[in-house]
């Protein structure tokens, strides 16, 4: 709560200087930029986000110095950032979760309008596993299967509110299908108690279940992409079920305060897609499971604008309330 009333003050500083637009750089970037990566070193976030800054330097011509800012599922460094001065200089490197997720849940001191999309990399599915012995084999049999038993089966996911479970009762709900939901602490709580037989169906990203899957502990029959993944050729991509429309994926990008000088974000958006596209920066991306789809400002501004939304009605139904940080 100390931490929140210090970025709080500060937010509220920065809103108070709102109406003076910043002045663009005649050459930008003029010095280094600082890219706050809301989440703890080593995951693979931080480790997207230190790649693409590293490549991007060439580009920009400038050190473009990381810094990491967890706490609050992400929203503490997303607050700290969108508080910082809109010059281009200060930017952050997040996952959706933080935009589009948490805003449901806890009570997060921005929305969209409080910072700009500069662009974002591509994306990592979800998936949901199920034993070997499930009496299905893929994508549709394993809806149907569902469908066929309401409420016969659990199925574990990262947390109330998280990302995992609103993707998953997304599908679900367009489906016509009724699982309930075990919470645990992250994809690899939820691994753990899904081979220990605690739940029936895995939930969540691909780097925990994916080395069970290919030693046969582990059959993936759905992921909660429109598109199907190589990493898990089982498992159904949303659009082969005619469900493209209900795609909920984990995706990382940029995103700088509001106000900050469209000549600065076209700039930083040119050198960070640019870096995306690299051979280097697919090679790392596809080995942790993930797919490059660069997307520019526009594109990147629309997604969170509709994943909000879409989430939203989800926590509604299922009854999600704010919480205090």
């Amino acid at each position: 709560m100390r931490r929140l009333a210090v970025f709080a003050s500060a937010f509220a500083a920065a809103s108070l200087g709102l109406a003076a637009p910043a002045v663009a750089q005649g050459n930008f970037p003029s010095r280094q930029i600082t890219m706050i990566v809301p989440a703890p070193p080593g995951g693979g976030t931080d480790v997207f986000g230190r790649l693409l800054a590293e490549i991007a330097e060439a580009d920009l011509r400038q050190k473009v110095v990381v810094e990491n800012r967890g706490g609050a599922g992400g929203t503490l460094g997303v607050t700290q950032m969108v508080a910082g001065q809109a010059d281009g200089h200060t930017i952050a490197f997040v996952w959706n979760s933080p935009l589009t997720t948490s805003p449901h849940s806890l009570q997060v001191l921005y929305t969209p309008d409080r910072y700009a999309a500069v662009m974002s990399i591509g994306f990592s599915s979800y998936t949901m596993c199920v034993r070997p012995d499930f009496p299905a084999d893929n994508g549709q049999a394993f809806l149907a299967h569902l469908k066929a038993n309401p409420d016969k089966y659990t199925y574990g996911n990262d947390g109330v509110g998280g990302t995992m479970q609103l993707a998953a009762e997304r599908i679900f709900a367009a489906a016509g299908v009724k699982v309930r939901a075990v919470p645990f602490g992250g994809a690899g709580e939820t691994a753990r108690n899904f081979l220990g037989a605690h739940v029936d169906i895995y939930g969540g990203s691909l780097p925990p279940i994916l080395p069970h899957a290919q030693a046969g502990r582990a059959k993936c029959l759905l992921l909660t992409s429109a598109d199907a993944n190589p990493a898990l050729p089982q498992a159904a991509g949303l659009a082969s079920l005619g469900m493209a429309g209900e795609e909920t994926v984990l995706w990382w990008g940029l995103i700088a305060p509001a106000r900050t000088p469209r000549a600065a974000l076209d700039r930083l958006e040119a050198a960070f897609s640019a870096a995306a596209r690299t051979e280097r920066f697919r090679e790392a991306m596809a080995a942790q499971g993930a797919t490059v789809r660069v997307r520019g400002a526009a594109e990147t501004a629309a997604n969170i604008r509709d994943e909000l939304e879409a989430l939203g009605k989800v926590a509604r139904a299922l009854g999600i309330e704010r919480k205090a940080q």
